[in-house]
């Protein structure tokens, strides 16, 4: 079976978690322990980012050569479009997603948890001990401006973030105004490249992640409530809807990832 290193919250695994329902692939989800897990991590894969997929002997990292790897290894329901126009629309609106939309998020993301502590607690596994959830939940705002400061999540930086997210949005809407999908008539990685990675944006609704029922559906202020993106959000809760495996559902991924395993 496929073996999937990741962490629940990522975006680029939800992108390949999306890639490998859609296709109907069994695959075992593997949680990766920030710190001492990403050095074993390190030695399977030679870097210390999430995803990282196991095939056999084979060992691929990062969520775009993944999905051009199983686009390779398993044809079915394929992932680029053949018109050269269409793949080539496929391919940079996936990389737009990860490079913008993917980096953006996470920073509007790191200010709701940086001032929000019961919204910066709900969003750990529900297995997380109560004595971290307190502990997590008591720093104190100010301690994570200071830190975000260092990680490129200043106000400033925050407020940029968010005025480009909502350009983004407004354009992603448009296109779905009239279409059921980005590019063709049917789905492709351009798709659940900009699904997977408006993640943090909006929990979709739905069992689909390892984190309290009360979080379906819930997101970012201004952003996961506006009517404004209304379409685009009702478009990425149906396409979890078509292709993506809940995870009180016997189907073709494991429900709940496992501690890491690293031969």
């Amino acid at each position: 079976m496929l073996e999937l290193y990741q962490f629940e919250m990522s975006q680029f695994s939800e992108k390949v978690r999306l890639i490998l329902d859609y296709k109907g692939l069994a695959y075992r989800k593997i949680e990766v322990t920030p710190g001492i897990g990403q050095l074993d991590l390190y030695r399977l894969s030679g870097q210390r980012q999430v995803p990282v997929l196991k095939d056999g002997d084979t060992v691929i990292a990062d969520s775009t050569a993944i999905a051009m790897y199983l686009d390779r290894k398993y044809p079915d329901k394929p992932l680029i479009p053949t018109d050269p126009h269409q793949r080539a629309q496929c391919l940079l609106m996936e990389e737009w997603a990860d490079e913008s939309i993917g980096v953006k998020s996470r920073k509007v993301f790191y200010g709701a948890l940086s001032h929000n502590p019961s919204y910066r607690t709900s969003v750990l596994p529900k297995d997380t001990p109560d004595f971290f959830k307190t502990v997590l939940g008591g720093v104190p705002a100010e301690v994570f401006e200071v830190l975000g400061i260092g990680f490129g999540c200043s106000a400033d930086a925050l407020k940029d973030a968010r005025d480009s997210l909502k350009q983004d949005l407004e354009a992603l809407s448009l296109i779905l105004s009239d279409r059921p999908y980005l590019v063709t008539d049917s789905p492709c990685l351009a798709d659940f490249a900009v699904a997977g990675v408006s993640l943090l944006l909006k929990f979709p609704e739905g069992s689909y992640l390892d984190l309290p029922d009360s979080l379906n559906g819930k997101g970012i202020p201004g952003l996961a409530d506006s009517s404004m993106y209304q379409t685009f959000f009702d478009w990425r809760d149906r396409l979890y809807a078509e292709y993506r495996t809940p995870l009180t559902t016997t189907g073709t991924s494991d429900s709940q990832p496992t501690s890491i395993e690293i031969e």
